[in-house]
């Protein structure tokens, strides 16, 4: 069975990309800029981009995202 993304968020940071949500069928799944593997899957956009944000460098700004 192959899983379907549904739609595909770009996280930018003052210095570039900083990773990338993903959502399909199993739910919105972060990748941070770098890794090979996902860092975790979540139930909603908001948990994710929140999760996302909490493995940025500590101190660092909210992200921008942007849906491609």
């Amino acid at each position: 069975m192959s899983t379907k993304t549904l739609a595909l968020w770009v996280a930018y940071g003052t210095n570039g990309v900083v990773g990338s949500i993903r959502h399909d069928d199993e739910g919105y799944t972060v990748v941070m800029a770098g890794s090979d593997a996902a860092s975790g899957t979540y139930p909603s956009l908001e948990s994710a981009k929140g999760a996302l944000h909490s493995k940025m460098r500590p101190g660092s700004s909210w992200p921008r995202f942007v849906e491609h």
